[in-house]
């Protein structure tokens, strides 16, 4: 019998909407933008997606949404076999250490005011992955891996 390949990601009729409002005192839900509007799609280990398009028409939403930086309007999106629509609190941070959206564009993704070595030790810090000596030593043998000791 062979085993069935299971996705490490399913995303299933993702949907964000942000709310369009009139009035200054009181104000009156009058429409919504659909940034993203019935997204489904599987990522399986080992696979790569990309996301293209024009600029405004959601791939950083698509992201944000998935990794909850939004709440999402509807949908849900499955992260090797846990629901992330489900998570609360300190269960969603955890699982947020395991992902990360990568922007192609470097004007997106680098500050040109950080160095590499800085770039490289802020997730290490903001997941709470290591700090201090452990920190830089991380650092220190992610840039000798790739040559820029």
């Amino acid at each position: 019998m062979v085993a069935e390949k299971v996705p490490l990601i399913q995303v299933r009729h993702l949907k964000k909407y942000f709310p369009i409002t009139r009035g200054l005192i009181i104000q009156r839900h009058v429409g919504d933008i659909k940034a993203v509007d019935d997204v489904s799609f599987d990522i399986y280990k080992g696979e790569t997606l990309g996301l293209v398009g024009e600029t405004g028409s959601g791939k950083t939403t698509v992201g944000r949404t998935m990794l909850r930086l939004y709440e999402p309007t509807a949908g849900e999106v499955i992260f090797d076999g846990v629901n992330l629509f489900e998570l609360k609190g300190e269960e969603m941070r955890r699982m947020r250490r395991r992902m990360q959206m990568i922007f192609q564009a470097p004007s997106a993704s680098l500050n040109p005011r950080m160095t590499v070595g800085s770039i490289i030790a802020e997730p290490l810090e903001v997941h709470g992955v290591a700090r201090g000596k452990e920190k830089t030593e991380r650092v220190q043998e992610l840039l000798r891996l790739v040559g820029l000791n």
